[in-house]
């Protein structure tokens, strides 16, 4: 056997028994997720108190007057997430247009763009049953890479890549470069260069307040090119259904929609989705294949924040 092939050989053998060893029993995850359970209920809320305002809005076929509801009526929900990785090394031109990440095994995912170039920074939780054996699918490829140590593996041509790795035994990391010349270099040298010493969190201008019944928060999301136009997406789903609540710069559109009342004034509704222009000036928009009474009483609920951390938005 050559050199190369021995060393190859002893890598694997070693990320396995690493896995074995280190690799939670069921007992342990079950126990995991209670406390995690446990500490998102004691998370403390947050209550806002909102300017009494009115603006009037005049679209198509709907004029659109949006007043003040009491925040103590809608008691805000889970705190704001945490994204714990962040490369220490990016291309010149890139800036930050994206963070998403929510409780539980909720991905943490964060985007870079540069024109029509977009670099991605994913982490997914191996109690997540998807991501669970990623280590030993990984360790089992006849080709692999090796980032500080770790078996790894990358996907793709010259100009686009996805590189995935498992930094510990508790996450998947997956660098996705699209657009980008000599991109599995590119890739490779953002998985080693990544690092966990200033955790990022999530601060939109949104929060969920109560939900129907079933439906569990999943993921916030900021985005925007700069922070003028920042945008926060909140996500709630059970097993058969999601709603969507988005507030940000953009009307949805009103064409073909009939009036209803959110938050206390008037808004308008239209298929799967109802929308009122806030005393701000934003718009909040509630999607998703609920009846529209649910809708309107998730638009109700939501908890508006007057201070969101958009700076970061188009920052390299």
């Amino acid at each position: 056997m050559s050199q190369p092939e021995h060393d190859t050989e002893t890598l694997l053998r070693d990320s396995f028994e690493r896995l074995a060893e280190r690799a939670p029993g069921g007992r342990e995850v079950r126990t995991a997720l209670v406390r995690a359970r446990q500490s998102r209920r004691r998370r403390s809320r947050l209550a806002l108190a909102a300017v009494a305002a009115a603006v009037v809005v005049v679209t198509v076929g709907v004029s659109v007057v949006v007043g003040s509801v009491p925040d103590e009526k809608v008691p805000a929900a889970a705190g704001r997430p945490v994204l714990g990785y962040s490369p220490g090394w990016l291309p010149d031109g890139f800036t930050e247009q994206y963070r998403s990440a929510g409780p539980g095994t909720t991905p943490q995912v964060r985007r870079w763009f540069a024109g029509p170039s977009r670099i991605e920074l994913s982490a997914f939780s191996t109690a997540d049953p998807d991501w669970s054996a990623t280590a030993l699918r990984i360790a089992a490829l006849p080709a692999q890479i090796v980032v500080h140590g770790r078996v790894a593996m990358v996907t793709g041509s010259s100009t686009s890549a996805v590189l995935t790795w498992s930094p510990d035994d508790t996450h998947v990391l997956r660098a996705e470069v699209d657009a980008v010349p000599a991109a599995r270099e590119v890739a490779q040298r953002i998985a080693e260069d990544v690092t966990t010493d200033e955790p990022h969190r999530i601060h939109g201008e949104a929060r969920f307040g109560p939900l129907p019944d079933g439906l569990r928060e999943a993921a916030t999301t900021v985005s925007g090119a700069t922070p003028a136009d920042g945008t926060t997406t909140l996500e709630a789903r059970n097993s058969t259904s999601s709603v969507q609540a988005t507030v940000g710069p953009a009307s949805p559109g009103l064409g073909g929609s009939v009036p209803v009342t959110i938050r206390g004034g008037s808004g308008a509704a239209r298929a799967d989705l109802v929308t009122a222009r806030l005393p701000s000036g934003r718009w909040l928009t509630v999607s998703g294949k609920l009846p529209r009474a649910d809708l309107v009483a998730v638009a109700d609920g939501v908890v508006l924040d007057p201070d969101p951390d958009y700076d970061w938005l188009g920052q390299a």
